[in-house]
């Protein structure tokens, strides 16, 4: 195996481990000997990949949120219409974070906390343009109410992720009906 294969592997093992022990112990309970011993690898490899622990965690952030993006917009068409763009994004949204668990725990906590820095969470916004095109040509139509952007975003697609926080703690079940009815809900939210 050529080194560079070896250096993905050990780089994907440290991210893997960042994704399960920031999920089941926060942020501040993940001290790096533990990711290092989760990962299989010393301590000191890690920083051959990031400068320090803040660095890890901005650096994952922004890996998971483009990846997650990628996924939810590859669709978009700025021609079509603003509910079929806006439907094909949240369903697939909502596809990515129930395939995707560990990362959609992942950026839920990052959403709900200051330990990413301001300056790389609003990095992460710019991955949400195609949405906020979308939200905004729909205030713009008058299809969608005409308030904030993170009202929108609350209202539409903060509710998934608790669905599947929900979930993931057992209490509640996300079936192709409750998936539906969330993307009603949210739809009907914020359409005019």
């Amino acid at each position: 195996m050529k080194q560079e294969e070896k250096s993905k592997i050990k780089r994907d093992a440290i991210i893997k481990a960042t994704l399960a022990l920031v999920n089941s112990n926060g942020f501040h309970a993940t001290p790096m000997s533990k990711l290092a011993k989760l990962a299989g690898v010393s301590p000191g490899t890690i920083y051959l990949y990031f400068e320090n622990k803040q660095d890890l965690v901005n650096k994952v952030y922004l890996e998971v949120k483009e990846k997650f993006t990628k996924y939810s917009f590859v669709n978009y068409q700025p021609e079509l219409e603003v509910e079929e763009n806006f439907k094909d994004m949240w369903y697939r949204i909502a596809a990515y974070k129930l395939k995707e668990i560990d990362e959609a725990l992942f950026l839920a906590q990052c959403d709900n906390t200051p330990v990413v820095d301001e300056n790389i969470r609003q990095e992460g916004i710019v991955h949400l343009t195609p949405l906020i095109e979308v939200m905004h040509k729909g205030k713009n139509e008058g299809i969608i109410k005409d308030i904030s952007d993170y009202l929108l975003y609350a209202y539409t697609i903060t509710p998934i992720s608790f669905l599947i926080v929900m979930q993931n703690r057992e209490a509640y079940n996300l079936d192709p009906k409750s998936i539906d009815e969330a993307y009603e809900s949210a739809w009907d939210s914020i359409r005019k």
